[in-house]
This record gives C-alpha cells, sequence and structure tokens, in this order.
C-alpha cells in the first residue's frame, strides 16, 4: 500500500519526519494553530485532523491518533510505512496510581505493561515488553531538565478498558509502583519496535485512581501546554 492510504488523505511529502499525537484530533488542531508556524492541514479523513507546519525551524507534524491501542497501532502504523515518518510522540492524560504520583506531573513511559492481547500477531516466544525508544526518552529527560519542567521516567499500565470494574489490576500495578493508567502507550511501542522506528509517550496527570482528585478544565489546559512544550523541543532534535 502506498500514501495515500483508506484512513489519511495525505500525500507523500506532507508528513514530516516527527509527528506529535495526541488522542483527540481537536488537540492536534490546537496544537498547529497555537504552537506551529504555517500549518497545513494534511487529512480530514473521519475527522483524525492532520498537521505540518514549523517550530523553531524543523518542520514537525501533529496528528490525532483516536482511543485505545487498536486507534492509535493504526494511525501510527500507516504513518511508519507509508509515509516515512521516524518518530511518533504520543502527547496525552494519565491517571496516576502510584503513591509517588500526583496531578500536573509529567510521565516520560519507560515501557508500558498492558491487559492486551495485540501482541499475540507477533508470535513472540515468552512476553514481549512495550518499551520507549531509548533516543527519544533520554532527548526529552535532557530537554526536561533544561526547561525546568519536572519528570518523572517509569512504567505505565495500557489497559483495554476505560470502565474497567475490578480493583485487582488498580492494586497491582500500584504493588509494583506503575505511575499512571492510560490506554495507548503499548500499541505504539509495539508498533514502532516491530517496524524499527521510534516512539515515546509523554503524558500529564489530570486525576488520580486513588485518591479521586482531578484537575479542572483550565489547570488541565495549563499542565498540558508545560507537556506540548516539551514533547515540541524534543520534537526539534529528530525533525
Amino acid at each position: 500500500m502506498a500514501a495515500p492510504t483508506p484512513h489519511n488523505e495525505a500525500k507523500a511529502g506532507d508528513i514530516a519526519k516527527v509527528v506529535l499525537m495526541p488522542g483527540d484530533p481537536l488537540r492536534a488542531q490546537y496544537i498547529a494553530e497555537n504552537f506551529l508556524e504555517n500549518p497545513v492541514c494534511f487529512n480530514h479523513v473521519r475527522n483524525m485532523l492532520g498537521f505540518t507546519g514549523t517550530y523553531q525551524g524543523k518542520r514537525i507534524s501533529v496528528m490525532g491518533h483516536g482511543m485505545g491501542i487498536p486507534s492509535v497501532s493504526l494511525y501510527a502504523y500507516e504513518l511508519y510505512a507509508f509515509y516515512g515518518v521516524e518518530s511518533i510522540i504520543r502527547i496525552g492524560s494519565a491517571g496516576g496510581i502510584s503513591e509517588n504520583t500526583h496531578l500536573r506531573d509529567v510521565i516520560l513511559a519507560l515501557a508500558a505493561s498492558t491487559d492486551s492481547g495485540f501482541a499475540g500477531q507477533y508470535r513472540f516466544p515468552g512476553q514481549l515488553t512495550p518499551s520507549a525508544s531509548w533516543p527519544l526518552l533520554s532527548t526529552a529527560a535532557e530537554t526536561a531538565k533544561a526547561l525546568n519542567i519536572p519528570v518523572q521516567v517509569g512504567q505505565v499500565f495500557c489497559s483495554d478498558l476505560f470502565y474497567g470494574d475490578s480493583d485487582a489490576v488498580r492494586n497491582a500495578c500500584r504493588k509494583f509502583d506503575i505511575l499512571g493508567l492510560e490506554m495507548e502507550s503499548a500499541g505504539l511501542y509495539w508498533t514502532a519496535q516491530s517496524l524499527h522506528k521510534q516512539a515515546l509517550a509523554i503524558l500529564t496527570v489530570s486525576d488520580h485512581v486513588f485518591t479521586g482528585e482531578s484537575l479542572p478544565a483550565d489547570e488541565r489546559q495549563k499542565s498540558f501546554r508545560d507537556m506540548m512544550k516539551l514533547a515540541l523541543e524534543t520534537a526539534c532534535h529528530f525533525a
């Protein structure tokens, strides 16, 4: 298959080598309109908006990926395999789990434990751990330090369920000091690993699973701006 694909109307060359991916396509539009210079929309299919522009002179794209492992892996696969994308940085929210994780914390997801069966397709003889790419992860950590943005580096749990009704998963995650709960990173990491590409998830803790705390809308937006700044500055090293 070649570009365009059934899910992306972009033509070859329309998308940069590095792509930022929030779950919400409207957040992709917000990033393009508020952070990129001269953004051009390259995709409207299923309203999964994507844009390419420049940031500090570097060509960068941003595109939504939807909710859950099937959605993010579909869009990531097409970007990697058919559009020449080398690096994807997921930017999204996570629910805090660890006692050491708090609202507004920024997480660099080193690896993603998961209850998903997505990796069964690879027939790997054992458990194939979905993990971040070291060049992206180390660059993001160094960039965060330079920007004076505190980050936590560690595991997240990537669930297929949003409305899960079992406390066992949450308690097990806390036992192993997993930092946060989300729904996409494992699929992105496996897809990148299978295609020898790079991926990283940068996540903002917007609520906490155990305490019930949650950021109000205005504070959530401010915290997400810090995450976006970190992702953009990191992306510049790979553009």
